[in-house]
């Protein structure tokens, strides 16, 4: 059993302590102005012939030790020299002050073009996305190319496909969606997917349970045929969830289109009916055809709704999040993923204490016996995935990087998440920054929740709506939940902030003992710019669910 040790040891004093200081920047000084305006009376106007010997006069009377006349007392010499003093200062002071102001550059626009003024730059909005509207996409997924279906009758169709959509709620929100899109590439009808249980959601929630069928079978009646059950005419129901003849198994992962063409589809027309499973993820993006894409976004952002009492539920909750103050507020949605489950299958290190790691140990031994081995790589593989960002953030983390954003003390935030690893303790320092944090269950009633604890992907739903209308979602790790969310609101609008931390870069901040609380700030500010939820340009095998831009939004 390897003990692994975490290579960003020093956060938790940083997380204790650095978001309480701030830069001790020297800043101009405003000082009175001191009148030195002489008494008329005892100093009479000097012709212009005197003008000379006046200021002689004067400047000896200011200051009485250029004088060497021994009437002056030394006490008035003191005094003098302390105002000659002060004068200095404050002339230093001012150089300093404009000095700043010329060399602090901010963005500006001159002829359209960014440019570096010598102005400070005015910080940008918390709750605001603040590059919004420097683009013009919007959403076109629900425009479709021609005006009047052409879809054949059921009964002329190629034949159903069935489908088992596996996973918690988001894992199964995507297999529908390539479901109705498989069907659509084959020309098949679709039988109305089933949610399956598995062995961590332990759910028996049914479709109808969570979302609206008749609003999805209806949206979607010009793209696919969609029935509710198995046809009549197939009586053994049962055969096509335990026959190797009515299933198909050897589709491979992000499969091209042409692969359902060539190998499922001669299949289905040869049975009439048949099941794909598994079916996670088994329709690639960049291989399919760009309409086939904009199906899949039509599906997940206009044709799957929650059922009405869902819905209402989460915007009770989304008013009381806007009204925690007293008077509307903004809030923030909080995606933690740092589940038992999580924090073992991600095989990273963690702060912790010997105990902590050697239960950990042997949880991932028990759990992923294959990928422990004998526990002699641990150690160089979570230094490697810690570095490359592929580690999830710890709850004082997270505190520590929102401070540095600048969010005050008193944001409302709102926390998705399972049940953290290490509770309270782990915690703390999240909840000592940022003291108003509440979850569903202190937002409403046991009684208000009672009716949605009869099915985790209920519950689920109402975390994923109140992340989807906060002012600022975060994601914390990866996954269909934070993926889903940030696609949805780059869909709708991208006026909301969504922030994805860099975690590969925060690592080595987090890392590194040196390194000065302004600079770690400025890191953060720099860094996360332009990590706000905008639409960005695809790559190769980008999955359409966080970035729905090139096949599901166009030019405004």
């Amino acid at each position: 059993m390897v003990e692994l040790r975490h290579s960003g040891s020093s956060l938790g004093s940083r997380a204790s302590s650095s978001p309480m200081k701030r830069d001790e920047d020297a800043s101009p000084l405003i000082h009175d102005h001191i009148s030195q305006d002489a008494d008329d009376e005892d100093h009479p106007r000097h012709t212009p012939r005197d003008r000379d010997r006046a200021f002689w006069f004067q400047t000896h009377s200011l200051f009485p030790f250029l004088n060497d006349d021994p009437r002056f007392s030394q006490h008035s010499s003191r005094i003098s020299l302390l105002l000659l003093l002060l004068v200095a200062v404050a002339g230093l002071i001012s150089v300093f002050s404009i000095l700043q102001r010329l060399t602090s550059p901010y963005l500006c626009k001159k002829d359209g073009i960014v440019l570096h003024c010598p102005r400070v730059k005015e910080k940008p909005s918390l709750w605001e996305n603040p590059f919004s509207a420097t683009t013009s996409w919007k959403p076109c997924a629900e425009r479709r190319d021609g005006g009047m279906s052409d879809l054949p009758p059921e009964n002329e169709t190629s034949g159903y496909i069935f489908i088992h959509a596996e996973g918690g709620l988001n894992q199964q929100r995507i297999a529908i969606c390539n479901a109705v899109a498989v069907a659509k590439i084959m020309n098949a009808t679709l039988i109305l997917p089933v949610l399956k249980q598995d062995q961590i959601w332990k759910d028996q929630t049914k479709f109808e349970d969570i979302f609206d069928v008749d609003h999805f079978i209806d949206y979607l009646k010009d793209d696919v045929r969609i029935v509710r059950d198995i046809p009549e005419w197939f009586t053994d129901k049962s055969e096509l969830f335990t026959s190797i003849r009515r299933t198909v198994k050897n589709i491979p992962k992000y499969a091209p289109a042409q692969f359902y063409i060539d190998n499922v589809l001669p299949r289905v027309k040869e049975k009439k009916i048949m099941a794909l499973k598994p079916f996670v993820d088994r329709l690639g993006y960049d291989n399919v055809p760009s309409e086939i894409n904009r199906l899949r976004c039509r599906v997940n952002y206009h044709a799957l709704k929650f059922l009405p009492e869902i819905e209402q539920m989460s915007d009770l909750l989304v008013s009381r999040m806007r009204n925690r103050t007293g008077s509307p507020n903004p809030y923030m949605a909080l995606h933690l993923r740092f589940e038992k489950g999580m924090v073992g299958l991600s095989f990273c290190d963690f702060v912790g204490t010997r105990e902590e790691k050697a239960k950990m140990a042997e949880y991932r031994q028990k759990e992923w016996p294959r990928r422990y081995k004998n526990g002699s790589h641990l150690w160089q593989l979570a230094l490697q995935k810690r570095k490359e960002g592929r580690c999830p953030l710890e709850p004082g983390e997270v505190a520590v990087i929102l401070r540095a954003m600048g969010y005050p003390k008193e944001t409302q935030i709102y926390v998705a998440s399972g049940q953290v690893y290490g509770g309270q303790n782990r915690m703390a320092p999240l909840r000592n920054m940022f003291p108003n944090l509440v979850t569903k269950e202190e937002l409403a009633s046991k009684e208000e929740l009672a009716a949605f604890r009869k099915h985790v992907t209920s519950l689920a739903a109402l975390d994923f709506l109140v992340c989807l209308k906060s002012d600022v979602f975060v994601m914390t790790h990866g996954g269909n939940f934070a993926k889903l969310i940030i696609g949805a609101r780059r869909y709708m609008g991208h006026r909301q902030k969504s922030i994805k931390p860099d975690k590969g870069l925060m690592s080595k901040s987090f890392g590194d003992p040196y390194m000065g609380w302004a600079t770690f700030v400025e890191d953060v500010v720099v860094t996360h710019q332009t990590r706000t939820g905008l639409p960005e340009e695809t790559f190769p095998n980008y999955d359409l669910w966080e970035n729905p831009l090139t096949p599901c939004m166009c030019k405004a």
